[in-house]
């Protein structure tokens, strides 16, 4: 699911984008674009629990080893907190990573980061978000290109964007305007593109159990989800025919209302 969740990334910030220009608080176009990209890169990154996903490739050993200690800290959490409701598992996917817990946390980290770690900081989090969106989005040139030149794309991409931001009125402030607050709003895209996957995984015929560690009956770790008579199979016709060109279409018309094109 790792386009599809990209896609939804990308399009849930445009979407924000335009509801801000329609309460007629309009975002800088470098925030919209950066914003956009560090969505679509956010939101593959909770199935770090997974050692067959998109992230667990994006970085070489440094990301396969990650995904191993973070699929064993998330089974260590599921089995420490689960209660008698709960079935018994063998792996960690699907648990911490993907509650909204984990994705403030993750995401407020971020803020954090920014604005202490000043301009290296701020390229570290471009970097990493700028090469998952290039896996999510263009995964069929990624998936053919070398691991080097995705790295080098990320990269250079991280520098311009980090450049254009720095200039002033393009949004190095937007949203916390105080003194010493510069790029805090790195965070928000961070939380969004986490909950946009799990609202994704959600859809699917497992669940996603977004609330933990608040308790649901008997279940600690309960599978938010529809119906089950709603829910598809992850890669099925559904994510393939359907939801991902309705991302497209939702982004593309969301953009042209943040720049007040339409």
């Amino acid at each position: 699911m790792g386009p599809a969740h990209s896609l939804s990334g990308a399009a849930a910030w445009l979407g924000v984008g335009a509801a801000a220009a329609a309460a007629g608080h309009e975002m800088p176009w470098p925030v919209l674009v950066v914003g956009a990209l560090i969505c679509a890169g956010a939101a593959l990154a909770p199935d770090l629990d997974h050692k067959a996903a998109t992230i667990s490739r994006s970085f070489g050993p440094v990301s396969r080893g990650l995904c191993e200690v973070t699929d064993k800290l998330s089974h260590a959490v599921y089995k420490a907190t689960k209660k008698q409701g709960d079935p018994r598992r063998s792996g960690g996917h699907r648990t911490l990573t993907h509650t909204w817990l984990w994705a403030v946390l993750i995401g407020g980290g971020a803020s954090a980061l920014a604005m202490i770690g000043g301009r290296w900081a701020v390229l570290a989090i471009l970097f990493v978000h700028m090469v998952l969106a290039v896996e999510g989005l263009l995964w069929r040139m990624a998936r053919v290109s070398s691991d080097v030149l995705v790295w080098l794309l990320g990269a250079t991409s991280a520098w311009i964007l980090a450049d254009v931001l720095h200039k002033p009125g393009n949004g190095a402030d937007w949203l916390f305007t105080d003194p010493g607050q510069e790029y805090l709003w790195l965070g928000l895209p961070i939380v969004l593109g986490a909950l946009v996957h799990d609202i994704g995984d959600a859809l699917t015929v497992s669940g996603c159990p977004i609330l933990w560690p608040i308790p649901i009956g008997r279940k600690r770790w309960y599978p938010i989800g529809p119906p089950k008579g709603m829910r598809f199979r992850a890669g099925s016709w559904v994510e393939l025919k359907v939801l991902m060109p309705a991302f497209m279409v939702v982004g593309g018309l969301s953009g042209l209302g943040a720049l007040g094109i339409i």
